[in-house]
């Protein structure tokens, strides 16, 4: 599967940008007559605590990049130290790079995860939720995901 690539918001302001792998974890649903496999039945989204940047906002778990780091090792780690779990990364499925009004740029990039070992503990967000798809609007996200979560609200990915 070819990543989905989200158009790059600009700013007047350059810098390095940091580079991020985030995952979308999925339970699967039984297959309907309409879907030709099993459909995304809850996907995991953790909130930010109070003291973290942009705080109190969701995001889809992961982390940053480290230099010289592949991208799905990075995630596969980040899973670990923040979820507890031994994640089996999948394809990347979005790619896109986003400019915040401060001036901060993020390359963020997206896999799947529909597989892990152990059971999710809570580390390090002030909330963990299994949502459905069509829930996920009614959360606050932070603005670089905002259009990835109407994307996956209205099927166009997972």
């Amino acid at each position: 599967m070819k990543p989905k690539r989200a158009a790059t918001k600009k700013s007047g302001r350059s810098g390095p940008i940091k580079r991020v792998a985030a995952a979308f974890i999925v339970q699967r649903g039984q297959p309907s007559a309409a879907s030709a496999g099993s459909a995304v039945h809850k996907i995991l989204i953790c909130q930010r605590t109070r003291h973290q940047p942009f705080p109190l906002k969701w995001e889809f778990p992961g982390g940053k990049i480290e230099e010289g780091e592949q991208p799905r090792y990075a995630l596969r780690r980040e899973l670990e130290e923040e979820l507890g779990i031994d994640a089996r990364i999948g394809d990347e499925v979005a790619r896109i790079q986003h400019t915040y009004t401060h001036g901060g740029t993020v390359e963020l990039r997206f896999f799947l995860v529909e597989e892990f070992a152990g059971e999710i503990e809570n580390r390090i967000f002030k909330d963990v939720r299994w949502v459905s798809r069509k829930q996920l609007p009614e959360f606050d996200f932070l603005e670089a995901d905002a259009g990835l979560v109407e994307d996956i609200a209205a099927g166009s990915i997972l």
